[in-house]
């Protein structure tokens, strides 16, 4: 699943054969032509979400962390086994790790290119981290105030904690979450699904989004949480077009976004919700999105 977009949204969700070959064609660029001139390149279309630029997209420039970090509690993450579907780049997941202290977390996305890439990124926040743990350690030796904080060296988790272990706690993975429902079991205190559900809304329909929410609930613990930050409807009519699978689907879709509450709680089975934010403050125009917490 993926977690990112073209100026309209974020996370991915998963694939099908259809919309795979759909995707495909629509990131195929072609060049040549008569005369010699070079055809124009044809747009890349990302049918799961699975943006390259997510978050430069979607968080506001004069902002350094991820908005949404501000808007979760501590208790949800630290010390607790985590997930999250739809990871893209892995920033989000890396920064959940660095700044609430996970036991472990684990980021999974349909797109394999956007989990290398998180891969990296963690890689080369470890890298970052190390860098930084000597200057500080050069600083203290030498009582040097111009040496390199933490906080300077990876400015997308200002809160300055050190993770030597990441390794060990943040993994990445490529995973068809809609269709990989065998095998669930209670595993995680915390699950997030961050600007996906339209994107696995759009591509399995209302079928695969209550998939989606009851393996969620079925791989979550006793007193876990889901957090979900869902898209509007609007979102969904601006992106009707990504793929023919897409467009079929808008059609058919019964269950709109402002029906998930109900259907998490009067038929999935969680108990409680409570809405942490209903605007978020800090992220570009459109993705200012209400994030609810589902209580297992």
């Amino acid at each position: 699943m993926a977690t990112a977009t073209g100026p309209e949204d974020a996370p991915s969700a998963a694939g099908g054969a259809k919309g795979e070959a759909n995707r495909k064609r629509g990131s195929e660029q072609g060049e040549g032509g008569a005369g010699g001139r070079q055809k124009r390149k044809k747009k890349e279309v990302f049918i799961y979400g699975n943006y390259r630029n997510y978050y430069g997209y979607r968080i506001d420039r004069n902002v350094g962390e991820d908005p949404r970090l501000e808007a979760f509690n501590k208790q949800w993450f630290e010390n607790k086994d985590c997930l999250d579907i739809g990871c893209n780049q892995g920033l989000v997941t890396i920064g959940l790790a660095m700044k609430f202290k996970c036991r472990r977390i684990l980021g999974v996305d349909i797109d394999s290119g956007l989990i290398e890439t998180a891969k990296w990124n963690l890689r080369r926040i470890m890298r970052q981290d190390k860098v930084a743990t000597k200057n500080v350690k050069a600083q203290e030796s030498s009582n040097s105030p111009s040496q390199s904080s933490p906080g300077e060296v990876a400015p997308e988790f200002s809160n300055g904690n050190k993770h030597h272990d990441l390794f060990k706690i943040v993994s990445f993975r490529r995973e068809n979450f809609v269709e990989s429902l065998d095998g669930c079991s209670e595993q995680y205190d915390t699950i997030l699904c961050l600007s996906v559900t339209k994107w696995i809304h759009l591509n399995w329909g209302d079928d695969g989004l209550v998939t989606l929410f009851v393996k969620i609930w079925r791989l979550l613990r006793p007193g876990g949480v889901f957090i979900m930050e869902p898209q509007p409807w609007t979102s969904y009519r601006r992106n009707r077009l990504v793929s023919e699978v897409a467009k079929e689907n808008f059609n058919t879709i019964c269950i709109y976004p402002e029906k998930f509450r109900e259907i998490l709680l009067d038929k999935v089975g969680f108990r409680s919700v409570e809405l942490i934010m209903d605007r978020l403050v800090g992220t570009a125009t459109g993705f200012d999105r209400p994030i609810e917490v589902y209580h297992k």
